[in-house]
């Protein structure tokens, strides 16, 4: 595969010229004042990305598997019940990392497809009446499926029950690409990654804690060390890491919020859509659908397509990748070979995704699908076109 061409997955994401600048950095002391002064002004700038006004926020050298872990070991006790939604891979290995660590999961299963069963999670919650169930998990965008769920439905459930449960949130696919309001959708623990939104590679897990999840720090029983939230927060507070830190990527992920916010977050949000709606247009010229069941749900960072029953999706990424160095995503758990997916997150202009467009229905002609060449690209360019100058037409980020 050509490293010359943009990928379209989800994540990891395309990164710009001038993060790859800011990573491209010599070797320090991580216990100097340089590092102290690179790594301080790094909470504010991601409470305001999350748009919180008082989070505490922990960094640790991983993915978004690692800050699954971390808030799972750190807010969360062997034994604990949880509530959470299975409805696309993410969820469910969500789910099956809880029950590694020793948690009860009850689990509201939902339809591939569809986003977080609220209701059902509601009922859950309202027959709790000993509130035993310590915390609901929830994926704000199901990566697998393309889908997003409202988050701020999740949190009127948990109140409308009257519960105390915490509320997590993985971030990982939506954070720094879709619109995050963790204080207005009482969001107790929010995770996100390195690898997408902030346009970085891999190796950074991001995690913000309510005040009543700080709290639940000093009680939970889960096993942590190199994890130990407690442990990172107060090096934090003195400039410092209580081990060695990735110092490049903490450069980076400082030089990404500066860009975030010089191209404006609205304006992020906003392009992100614009180039969703772009896919959009481009699937239903193709004649095909998208895994995600309704217009509500529809992901802003990334789109599962379904093929024609009988063919395997799978073949488009291989042959994608193959015969023009192009990479699509593929299609994961109870979606295997129904869908290939089209990343649309990070560093992305218009431009970029009409090749993307254009590498897919070559592909496609290829294999012999169904597809008119230059269908698709067309309705996304009549979309592109007729919202050109726009909020969210902006190529900052992709600089």
């Amino acid at each position: 595969m050509s490293t010359q061409n943009p990928i379209f997955i989800p994540g990891p994401t395309n990164i710009p010229e001038e993060l790859r600048r800011a990573i491209d950095f010599p070797s320090i002391d991580h216990r100097s004042a340089l590092f102290a002064e690179m790594f301080q002004p790094l909470a504010a700038g991601l409470r305001r990305v999350l748009k919180s006004e008082d989070a505490q926020i922990a960094v640790f050298p991983a993915t978004g598997t690692g800050a699954w872990e971390a808030t799972v070991t750190n807010l969360l006790s062997p034994g604990d019940r949880v509530l959470a939604s299975r409805y696309g891979m993410f969820s469910h290995r969500w789910i099956d990392l809880c029950r590694r660590h020793g948690l009860q999961v009850e689990v509201i299963e939902a339809a591939w497809g569809e986003g977080a069963a609220v209701q059902d999670m509601e009922q859950a919650l309202a027959a709790d009446r000993e509130h035993q169930i310590r915390a609901v998990l929830v994926c704000h965008n199901e990566t697998a499926t393309g889908v997003r769920t409202d988050i701020a439905a999740v949190r009127r459930a948990i109140d409308a029950a009257g519960h105390p449960a915490m509320l997590f949130v993985d971030g990982v696919s939506s954070i720094a690409s879709m619109d995050f309001r963790m204080d207005e959708w009482g969001v107790d623990a929010a995770i996100a990654g390195s690898q997408k939104g902030f346009m970085l590679p891999a190796g950074l897990a991001i995690i913000a804690l309510s005040a009543k999840a700080e709290a639940a720090l000093q009680t939970a029983r889960g096993a942590r060390c190199f994890f130990d939230i407690r442990d990172m927060l107060k090096s934090n507070a003195n400039g410092g890491f209580p081990y060695t830190p990735p110092v490049n990527l903490i450069r980076g992920l400082s030089v990404s919020i500066e860009m975030l916010e010089r191209e404006g977050l609205e304006n992020v949000f906003a392009r992100h859509a614009r180039i969703a709606e772009g896919v959009r247009k481009a699937v239903a010229a193709w004649g095909l659908s998208l895994c995600a069941r309704h217009p509500s749900l529809y992901s802003d960072t990334v789109s599962a397509i379904v093929v024609p029953a009988g063919f395997d999706a799978t073949r488009i990424v291989t042959h994608a990748a193959r015969t023009y160095g192009v990479a699509f995503g593929v299609g994961l758990g109870e979606v295997a070979g129904k869908v290939f997916r089209i990343g649309h997150l990070g560093s992305l202009t218009d431009v970029m995704m009409l090749s993307g467009l254009a590498a897919a229905e070559m592909v496609m002609a290829d294999l012999r699908l169904p597809v008119e060449m230059g269908s698709g690209v067309a309705a996304a360019q009549d979309y592109y076109r007729a919202t050109a100058g726009s909020a969210g037409s902006s190529v900052t980020a992709a600089a």
